[in-house]
């Protein structure tokens, strides 16, 4: 009867064993919602950067595509960047980390050369390629976020307990900071320090060394806003656009008025008039009016609640790094996160009026090569976090080529293995 049960009972698990391998193999091995989120955001992107720059592209370049068909070289180059970030295993990128963040640096001196640097609206931030220009101040974005995430894992003690293991990767944040400032770009460069003093945060630093560092950061930037009269400017005028709707406020006014002629479901795709006349670079930073005014109110929230979804999955893939004890994924997925979240705030904040006029691309959905290809390598990297943690849960032999899981020996009871071990130790006897 014992031995009946005990097939019954071994039986019972091999086929628990089968059931739970065929749900294996159905489970993905990427987070869905993360992916469709990204994708839908690209595709709407693509849609709404062809509905606002053709009026102004046929206008000024006789071609109405002139934009839409470089936005698809552009998305096409992000998404191969993005694979390649997927390919690389993490070990690779937390080794990897001082040196990019040097080689972010020394991009960025390369700017500060006479006629290397390309100029545009007083700004000098990009290196011509030919094909495509880059922007090593995006780039700094992807690399300070690898190296932090390196750093407090290499440095994990001595960033709790030691003020110096707080200050010392500042100083290169700091340093990429001032080289950006010189060219000028103050948005960047709050949103980098911004999710580097997160990142900090997270890896346990004391709350009396982040908040001196935050309060002397936040000094800075205003000295920096003061000093500046088109800066001061910006940060006064979104107080009340319409003061001076044709000057300082010109873009946050125009911005306004296509929100306001959205109302709930807006005019349709298409059918916007401010993008046409009014609002400018409406295809870069201030898409989201854009959006506003042919979708409405519905879809600047489908848009908001995206962005909150990729966060949200960031974080969570993160937190379950955390939990398996992979410290640079826990790390890496929440500055990637934070970056892209704090990126589409200020965004947002900018169109409707509750920040400052800053540019700042929308990520995923304004026209750039270089902003969409970073924001892509961020998901690369999260996603490969996500395919690793997923990975680790099944432990895999190869078998003909393919990896499956490798099932438990039926279990054995009392007196069969005491006969067993009886008869081992009379055959070595």
């Amino acid at each position: 009867m014992n031995h009946a049960l005990t097939a019954e009972a071994a039986a019972g698990q091999v086929g628990g064993l089968r059931r739970r391998r065929r749900h294996e193999r159905r489970t993905p091995m990427l987070d869905g919602g993360l992916l469709v989120a990204v994708l839908f955001l690209l595709g709407l992107g693509f849609v709404m950067v062809a509905s606002a720059s053709m009026p102004m592209a046929d206008r000024n370049y006789d071609d109405p595509f002139f934009f839409v068909l470089r936005h698809g070289v552009a998305l096409a180059l992000a998404l191969t960047c993005g694979a390649l970030c997927f390919a690389v295993p993490l070990k690779v990128w937390e080794q990897a980390g001082p040196v990019l963040m040097l080689l972010g640096i020394g991009l960025l001196l390369v700017l500060l050369v006479p006629g290397v640097g390309r100029t545009v609206n007083g700004a000098t931030r990009w290196i011509p390629l030919g094909l495509i220009n880059l922007q090593p101040s995006e780039l700094i974005k992807f690399t300070a976020v690898i190296y932090l995430s390196g750093y407090l894992v290499r440095r994990e003690l001595e960033v709790r307990i030691s003020l110096m293991g707080f200050l010392r990767p500042m100083l290169l944040v700091g340093a990429a900071g001032a080289l950006i400032m010189l060219q000028p770009d103050f948005g960047t460069t709050a949103v980098i320090l911004a999710t580097s003093m997160g990142l900090l945060f997270l890896g346990g630093v004391s709350v009396l060394s982040f908040v001196l560092l935050g309060l002397l950061l936040a000094a800075g930037l205003a000295v920096l806003i003061v000093i500046e009269p088109y800066r001061l400017q910006r940060v006064t005028s979104f107080v009340n656009p319409f003061d001076d709707p044709f000057d300082t406020g010109y873009q946050l006014s125009q911005a306004l008025i296509a929100f306001g002629r959205g109302e709930w479901l807006g005019v349709g795709l298409g059918n916007g008039i401010q993008k046409q006349f009014y609002l400018p670079e409406a295809h870069t930073d201030f898409l989201l009016a854009v959006v506003g005014e042919e979708f409405g109110l519905l879809g600047v929230l489908v848009v908001v609640a995206l962005f909150a979804v990729i966060t949200w999955r960031a974080f969570a893939i993160g937190a379950r790094a955390w939990q398996r004890g992979d410290l640079f994924g826990c790390y890496a997925a929440h500055g990637f996160g934070l970056l892209i979240g704090l990126q589409a705030f200020i965004n947002v904040g900018v169109n409707t009026g509750l920040l400052p006029t800053k540019g700042l691309p929308l990520p995923f959905m304004s026209y750039g090569s270089n902003a969409l290809m970073v924001a892509l390598m961020a998901v690369g990297v999260v996603l490969r976090i996500d395919f690793e943690l997923r990975r680790k849960t099944v432990e895999s032999i190869p078998e003909g080529g393919l990896h499956r899981e490798r099932p438990a020996p039926p279990a054995q009871p009392p007196r069969e293995r005491q006969k067993r071990e009886r008869g081992a130790t009379w055959r070595r006897g």
